[in-house]
């Protein structure tokens, strides 16, 4: 026995009011049949921008046979669904492990390849459809064999479903934000930019996405990194239109072969792509009283300088 119902995800924001319209569905029907326990599987609605809960009923008891049952199911769409599999058609499936109360996830290299909003909300349906399973609190992606990287080129890690909802109706709210990033070329004396879209949690400001984009390179092979990739962010906040940013030691640390002046301006001409942001002030450890490479000083609040970019391709 099968009951449709509907759950919201949060879309890009423009389009965010226009991605919630209810996907029509049966009438609320009875619970599960004697013996029987209902799981919610999770599907994409028909345009890919949300997530669709379908209610399954079944008898099975046994972990690893539910497991299997969620998975099967979570693959194919139910023929009275206007719906799609959560991930592309041309990812592969590889199988699982479970120990202790992490199910790990195989899937091959295509699933790393589907866009970020996508693949986001390929983890939530994936998350919320298995870790129903009693015993399974967590899942751990691996793509290719290897752990999930997030656009940071960090592992994701374990997810549970709490990293998607605080209620059924707010899974995990993601917005699309589109950047310009400046990176360097071999010669390590001009910058040039870099345009991407990325998907990231509202609650993270578009000016720590921003710095963690550059930290973690270009994506065009004709350009070079400006920022050490071990660099952590410490803090971000952004007042009165200016951008103050704390970074660890590590910052200071950069052996690339850039002029002095490539890595600060790669974030300050990046940051100031922000309508909220006209100037960058850049601590290290929380300390502005602090010199880079020997010649730039870091008490300053630092203006865009057009001087060091070059617009076109880098080659």
């Amino acid at each position: 026995m099968r009951q449709q119902r509907s759950v919201r995800v949060p879309a890009v924001v423009l389009l965010l009011f226009a991605v919630l319209a209810v996907v029509s569905g049966c009438a609320r029907k009875e619970g599960p049949r004697e013996g029987e326990q209902r799981y919610s599987i999770y599907y994409l609605n028909s345009a890919a921008t949300r997530l669709v809960a379908y209610d399954y009923d079944t008898a099975t008891e046994d972990v690893d046979s539910l497991l299997q049952e969620l998975m099967e199911n979570l693959m194919r769409v139910p023929a009275e669904l206007d719906a799609q599999v959560a991930m592309t058609d041309k990812v592969e499936y590889q199988g699982y492990r479970k120990e202790d109360m992490v199910l790990y996830l195989f899937f091959d290299n295509n699933y790393s390849a589907m866009s970020s909003y996508r693949e986001i909300l390929c983890r939530a349906a994936l998350t919320l459809t298995l870790t129903q399973a009693p015993g399974v609190d967590y899942i751990n992606i691996y793509s290719g064999g290897q752990p999930l990287l997030d656009s940071s080129q960090m592992p994701v890690g374990m997810i549970s479903a709490s990293n998607f909802v605080d209620s059924i109706t707010d899974v995990n709210a993601y917005e699309r934000a589109e950047l310009t990033l400046y990176f360097t070329d071999e010669e390590g004396e001009f910058l040039y930019p870099e345009t991407r879209s990325v998907m990231h949690n509202v609650n993270t400001s578009v000016e720590r996405v921003i710095v963690d984009e550059l930290i973690g390179g270009p994506e065009s092979s004709s350009l070079r990194p400006t920022l050490n990739p071990s660099t952590r962010v410490l803090n971000v906040s952004v007042n009165e239109n200016v951008c103050y940013l704390n970074l660890d030691a590590t910052f200071l640390n950069n052996t690339l072969e850039v002029k002095d002046y490539i890595p600060i301006y790669s974030i300050v001409n990046s940051l100031l792509e922000q309508l909220s942001v006209n100037r960058v002030q850049i601590s290290v450890n929380g300390s502005q009283d602090v010199m880079f490479r020997d010649t730039v000083s870091l008490n300053t609040l630092f203006e865009r300088n057009l001087d060091y970019i070059v617009i076109g391709n880098s080659d």
